[in-house]
């Protein structure tokens, strides 16, 4: 019989689960010893940054990446990572080895006591197979659980597995599919489509899962049939629809106070796509205005089963778009241009407003560019100055934890080659996925990474007035230079010394990553 570790290289390759993202330990290269040629092995410097990296690779190509993690030290290490996998729904296969089974008991060095246990539970499903032959199997369901429940999904496996024998069932995983569908019955339909209709002032909030399923277009599609507003739900990690149509009102507060404000007027919110909803402040109120309905369309029964508020319908949201397309029949009368860009707010002194940074950006990176950002308090300054328009142009931490910028727009460029990606990352995030620089130089990722170096944790500055604790220590870092860690990677780079420079630098070609540092003064979020 052949190996357990041929039969699930087998299955890894069927499913299309050929890139590796990893640091290995001792543990994994049983596991990774005689990949099949097509395999590729994607190496990061800490767990935390092969995460991110994953999770980049897995939301812009659309297909599941395969993570190997090393023992418990290494899930440890990737935790952080994984908060911001599972907000954004990302299906990730994590593989972590463990100790040989005679020396778990004993708890021998490197054994992961109890390997699930440390993963939940915070990964969508985790488990530990009972004996060598059952690897193949649990192998499959780790991969079908990441796809259905969309999310991480954890393995640890003993290394002395791998090279067991595997049984004569074995082989009939290579066969399995597993697949969803969730469009809805008739009569929910049917009841969905005549609410909708008879909304005489409705509103659209979209999640993330928009942009994810490849709904971007079908959503301007049905936003233009209903002809109210839409914003993009709270806490948003991928742009579910135009930043700049006239339709949009822009992110929905994170605060129950100001989102139920925000929706006052609109006796229908259509939610699809996002829970219900992620707030951050804590401004209590009603969740909804008096006499508003909400409907939520969602395939993450979690989300539909915890909203506090409003009704839910758990069903694929094409498939819901779609329906909603063809019943509302024809558009109705255009509904304007597209709002036009402010002039970006300038600063006395050295030091650029983000607003400046933004506004290069926007004329003189191509019009399909792949943004990567993790700098929150710039957030305001960028929605001012962005004009994004096309599926898979926006990124952010899901999770809100910090170190998924840097890898993330290492993932998203290896997965899309052809399109040019830029990385925003503000001085205090960089700092958790910085040795992703090193896996770029290594692969030759054509990748832009803007830093903007403001000398202080500027989004806690922010929150800490809202809390009335203005004056909390530990929030500045001063005397980072990333230009100098970046070559230190092998990453080329520069300081910038104002916007005539940065457009230029913009403008010049990039061949393999480059980082440009820039000076910001302190901004906020809101």
């Amino acid at each position: 019989m052949p190996s357990v570790r041929r039969i699930a290289h087998a299955f890894l390759e069927r499913q299309g689960l050929t890139t590796v993202f990893g640091n290995p330990g001792s543990n994994e290269l049983p596991f990774l010893a005689g990949l099949p040629d097509g395999f590729r092995y994607v190496l990061g410097l800490h767990e935390g940054a092969v995460v991110g990296m994953a999770d980049g690779y897995a939301q812009a190509s659309g297909r599941p990446a395969l993570v190997s993690l090393h023992s418990a030290a290494g899930s440890g290490n990737a935790l952080g990572a994984l908060t911001n996998a599972v907000a954004s729904r990302t299906p990730l296969v994590v593989l972590a080895g463990q100790q040989v089974r005679p020396a778990i008991g004993p708890e021998a060095y490197l054994t992961n006591v109890d390997a699930p246990a440390l993963m939940r539970p915070l990964v969508r499903w985790a488990a530990e197979p009972a004996c060598a032959r059952d690897v193949p199997r649990a192998l499959a369901q780790t991969v079908f659980e990441a796809r259905l429940r969309r999310g991480p999904a954890f393995l640890s496996v003993p290394y002395d597995d791998w090279t067991a024998d595997a049984d004569e069932n074995a082989p009939a995983v290579l066969e399995r599919r597993v697949e969803r569908a969730g469009a809805p019955g008739a009569e929910q339909g049917r009841r969905l489509a005549e609410t909708v209709a008879a909304a005489r002032r409705p509103a659209l909030v979209l999640g993330g899962d928009i942009d994810t399923d490849g709904l971007f277009h079908d959503a301007v599609r049905l936003a233009e049939r209903l002809g109210g507003p839409v914003w993009a739900a709270p806490s948003v990690f991928r742009l579910p629809f135009p930043n700049r149509h006239p339709l949009f009102r822009g992110v929905l507060p994170a605060g129950i106070e100001p989102a139920c404000r925000a929706l006052s007027g609109h006796d229908l919110v259509l939610v699809l796509g996002a829970p219900v909803f992620r707030y951050h402040e804590h401004l209590p109120d009603r969740y909804l205005p008096e006499g508003t309905r909400l409907i939520q369309v969602t395939e993450d029964v979690s989300a539909a089963a915890r909203a506090p508020v409003g009704e839910a319908l758990v069903a694929d949201p094409a498939a819901v778009t779609g329906l909603l397309l063809t019943a509302l029949g024809a558009p109705g009368p255009p509904v304007g241009d597209y709002r036009p860009v402010p002039a970006p707010a300038g600063t006395e002194g050295p030091r650029l407003h983000p607003e400046e940074v933004f506004a290069a950006l926007r004329e003189e990176q191509p019009a399909d560019t792949a943004y990567v950002v993790e700098s929150t308090s710039t957030n305001s300054s960028w929605w001012r100055q962005m004009d994004l328009r096309r599926p898979g142009s926006y990124y952010f931490p899901a999770a809100g934890g910090l170190g998924f910028g840097l890898p993330g727009a290492v993932g998203v460029a290896l997965a899309r080659p052809g399109r040019p990606v830029v990385g925003v990352i503000g001085d205090g995030s960089a700092n958790y996925g910085i040795t992703a620089l090193w896996t770029a130089a290594r692969l030759h990722v054509p990748l832009t990474v803007v830093l903007l170096r403001n000398g202080t944790y500027g989004a806690l500055r922010w929150f800490g007035e809202l809390l009335g604790v203005p004056d909390a220590p530990g929030l500045d870092i001063p005397g980072l230079d990333f230009t100098r860690i970046a070559e230190g990677y092998g990453v080329p780079a520069r300081q910038i010394g104002g916007v005539p420079e940065l457009r230029a630098a913009l403008s010049e070609p990039v061949d393999g990553p480059r980082l440009l540092q820039i000076d910001t003064a302190l901004t906020t979020p809101a």
